[in-house]
């Protein structure tokens, strides 16, 4: 049997656009929810998920840190997708002929220039891909997508233009995750560690606890807190260091962190990616 990776969104999602770079050879399966992915892997659907939880535009990804504590899954990789824009219609039609264009709300304005140097008007709709898929079907000449290069390929589209994004920096990091950790060492550019965790109640417990990657000297590249369980009162961190649990200093700093938490649980562990870079 063919090993699935499943992701959120229509085939020629950028989604599936981070499928197929990360994992080439697994067969990619599209769920419609994130809860849905979640449970393709603990059903045995899929054997890995492909979860996006940050971009460099519009910050974290709604729901995921809610979602990944709950999940039972844990990280194995990560990877980012550059997200490159481009203009797509049906084959034969002309730039000229294009009266809009349909796309997910957050890529018509990172192509505001280009469309308004055509006089193309924007059309939000529900999933870029989606909207590759519905134009391939109702064959409508004066509409265009704004999509990745993968959805044209997947629904038979022609490009018109690419790249026509405003600003070059765009990218979504997503998280992939299995059913089994993996501990290993791995990778040639160093690795991460996630976790989540809840401070005790005292004075000044998060500043004390993260005093200890300070003094051990262990990278944090990202602390994010969310309420949980409804109550102002409860509140959990999401983190990523840069280390393996077993180097001295990791190691360290969370007993270090282990002493001012009521909670704290490893998410994942897994090979830095040099596109942090």
């Amino acid at each position: 049997m063919t090993d699935r990776i499943a992701f959120q969104g229509e085939l020629g999602a950028y989604s599936h656009e981070a499928c197929r770079d990360a994992r080439p050879d697994m067969e990619a399966l599209p769920c419609n929810t994130f809860e849905q992915v979640i449970e393709a892997v603990r059903s045995g659907e899929a054997q890995l998920a492909m979860l996006p939880v940050e971009n460099t535009t519009y910050g974290r990804v709604a729901d995921i840190h809610r979602l990944l504590p709950a999940s039972g899954l844990r990280i194995v990789d990560e990877a980012f997708v550059r997200v490159h824009i481009s203009l797509m219609a049906l084959p034969g039609v002309a730039l000229e002929e294009l009266r809009k264009v349909r796309a997910h709300l957050v890529l018509i304005p990172q192509a505001a220039s280009f469309l308004a140097k055509y006089g193309i008007k924007g059309e939000a709709a529900a999933d870029s891909a989606g909207a590759a898929a519905e134009l391939s079907r109702m064959q409508q000449r004066e509409v265009g997508v704004l999509a990745s290069d993968l959805a044209a390929e997947t629904y038979g589209l022609n490009i018109l233009a690419r790249h026509i994004e405003d600003h070059a920096h765009n990218t979504t990091r997503f998280l992939i995750m299995g059913e089994e950790p993996d501990l290993s060492r791995r990778g040639e550019h160093g690795m991460m560690t996630t976790f989540i965790f809840q401070v005790r109640n005292i004075p000044a417990a998060l500043y004390k606890a993260m005093g200890g990657f300070a003094t051990n000297g262990v990278n944090m590249t990202k602390l994010e807190s969310y309420m949980v369980g409804g109550s102002f009162t409860a509140t959990q961190f999401y983190a990523d260091i840069e280390g393996h649990p077993d180097d001295a200093p990791v190691r360290r700093a969370l007993e270090e962190l282990d002493y001012f938490t009521e909670k704290l649980e490893i998410l994942g562990v897994y090979p830095r990616d040099p596109r942090r870079d």
